[in-house]
């Protein structure tokens, strides 16, 4: 008798036993009461090495006992990740949510009662990098969160030699998906980042084979951002490292799907409908797309040189293929919510299309910690998550434009929403814990003017933004101790000010003197002693005396996932 069958009763099918333990809410093998095994040990997590330092300074995780999928065990310390999370409050609640875009989909499974059999098949199929320190080790902490959706374009594998089939090649980011969860689960906004996105790329810390870890140099000035992986041996922490500096936000976790993933996972929920205005046909390269006017369903191949076409759209522009992708997206979404959820065997076989192509980072890398991720993201209600494409303008440094560069006053806007985690759609009922947090860094006493030391450096605002700031802060306002330190090393995504514990009265201060909103407080961990604090002006920095606030809408393209592709 094997140690899978010891114990149990005859004739019992032993995904029957599995039951849902409230304490954790995660499935367990009951085997007649036996108190249960942990689930099978089959770590393929590559190069697992404690991360180094990154640059900017670290992100502090906290040690202690960890279960076998790396998460703190029950009675060990909390996980200390940068914004200092707590795992959540763990539900029975099943529930299932999937997002794809261009060539690439997100899948996170819940609701089916694991049998050894499927845990392993799906830990088997999962690839995990080590990134170091960015992201997180939590799964899910309390307030927002922020996931990366790498579609990674190497055409490696059968049938796709009509694509340009690239064998012993990394790929690089192609349609880039960040998806932005609300801090009270109650919403979500996906913002789609344009491959050709003229961008700067920080330099990174990547993990290699031996466990040693190497910097692959960042980008001198700006460059495509399908640049942020795979170019010099820049893994996924290098794109989620990119998507910081040009967002202002804390990414999380990162999910990558190979150029398949769109045709086995269009296939395993038993294809997407769709609907064209004009019959569309595409035989370039060796594809085979004629599909009518009107709707149609379509998965696998077709569904790939779907997403991937261009011809017959307004510009035939990858903007344009991106709005069509985000109508496919949204089409799918409804798919699984009002067919899959239903079926465990459908459920089963849309979790083993994708993790076949997925790659995460160890935060996330077993279907157990998927499935607590799942359970979060379910409880967004199709309406309430909002689709949309980065604000962007052609690049007028090209005098034929063929890249972009992001609008210079828009994407600042819709960067400030997220950061303060502003809803894009309206929520009836919003709880409001996460925002009353920040807000309450405003709340305490003030220290006096001439107390305040600051220095103040322009890394987006106005030309002679800083030295102007200065100037009003000691002419106009009694602070005498801040200096100004010309422009920033990086551009930044909004103003913000970084402080100690120890100056929370000075920053206050200098926060009401700006008008400063919440979101721009950044406390530190550490002491500053009788330090400046730092002052950044951001794009969103008019002049001094002027308050910086964060809007409560932003003009831009937006669509709702509840939204039908075909009418009627």
């Amino acid at each position: 008798m094997d140690a899978q069958s010891r114990g149990r009763a005859e004739g019992a099918d032993p995904a029957d036993q599995w039951v849902l333990n409230p304490q954790t809410g995660d499935y367990e093998l009951r085997l007649d009461g036996a108190a249960p095994p942990p689930p099978p040990s089959v770590p393929r997590q590559r190069t697992p090495q404690a991360p180094g330092p990154r640059p900017g300074g670290p992100r502090e995780r906290e040690p202690g006992p960890r279960d076998r999928d790396g998460d703190p065990a029950p009675d060990g310390p909390r996980d200390t990740h940068r914004r200092g999370r707590r795992q959540p409050k763990r539900t029975g609640r099943r529930k299932a949510l999937m997002w794809t875009g261009g060539v690439m989909g997100l899948v996170l499974v819940g609701g089916s009662a694991f049998a050894y059999y499927w845990y392993d098949r799906l830990y088997g199929n999962i690839d995990t990098v080590d990134i170091g320190d960015v992201g997180s080790a939590a799964v899910l902490g309390d307030g927002p969160a922020n996931i990366l959706v790498i579609g990674n374009d190497v055409r490696t594998g059968k049938g796709n030699e009509a694509y340009g089939n690239r064998d012993n090649v990394t790929g690089h980011a192609d349609t880039t998906l960040l998806f932005h969860v609300a801090g009270d689960r109650s919403n979500a906004t996906v913002v789609s980042i344009p491959r050709d996105l003229m961008t700067g790329i920080p330099d990174c810390e990547t993990r290699q084979s031996d466990g040693s870890t190497t910097t692959i140099p960042g980008s001198e000035g700006t460059t495509r951002f399908n640049e942020s992986y795979g170019v010099g041996g820049r893994d996924p922490g290098c794109t989620m490292r990119t998507v910081e500096e040009l967002t202002g936000l804390d990414v999380d976790h990162f999910m990558m799907f190979d150029f398949n993933a769109v045709k086995t996972l269009s296939t395993a929920v038993g294809g997407v409908e769709v609907c064209l205005e004009e019959p569309l046909k595409d035989t370039d390269g060796g594809t085979n797309l004629d599909l009518p006017e009107g709707k149609s369903t379509i998965q696998g191949e077709e569904a790939l040189s779907f997403l991937r076409n261009r011809h017959g759209l307004k510009n035939e522009s990858d903007l344009d293929r991106i709005g069509m992708q985000q109508k496919f997206v949204a089409s799918m979404l409804r798919r699984l919510k009002e067919d899959t959820l239903s079926s465990p065997s459908k459920m089963l076989a849309v979790a083993d299309a994708a993790t076949k192509s997925l790659t995460v980072d160890q935060g996330i890398g077993s279907p157990t910690k998927l499935l607590t991720l799942a359970k979060e993201l379910g409880k967004i209600d199709l309406k309430n998550i909002t689709l949309m494409t980065l604000p962007v303008i052609d690049n007028p440094d090209e005098p034929t434009p063929v890249t972009v560069v992001p609008d210079p006053v828009k994407a600042p806007q819709v960067f400030s929403m997220l950061q303060d985690d502003v809803s894009f759609t309206e929520v009836k009922k919003q709880q409001k814990k996460a925002r009353d947090k920040q807000a309450a860094l405003l709340n305490g006493p003030r220290a006096e003017a001439s107390a305040v030391r600051v220095d103040v450096l322009n890394g987006g605002g106005p030309q002679g933004a800083a030295g102007e700031t200065v100037a009003w802060l000691q002419n106009s306002e009694g602070v005498s101790r801040s200096a100004n330190q010309g422009n920033a090393p990086a551009k930044a995504a909004r103003t913000q000010l970084v402080y100690a514990p120890d100056q929370a009265d000075q920053a206050r201060k200098l926060a009401d003197l700006m008008g400063l909103p919440a979101a721009a407080m950044k406390p530190t961990a550490e002491a500053g002693g009788d330090g400046p604090m730092t002052l950044t002006l951001g794009p969103d920095f008019k002049k001094a005396g002027v308050p910086v606030a964060t809007p409560k809408k932003v003009d831009v393209p937006q669509s709702r996932a509840d939204e039908k592709m075909c009418k009627g």
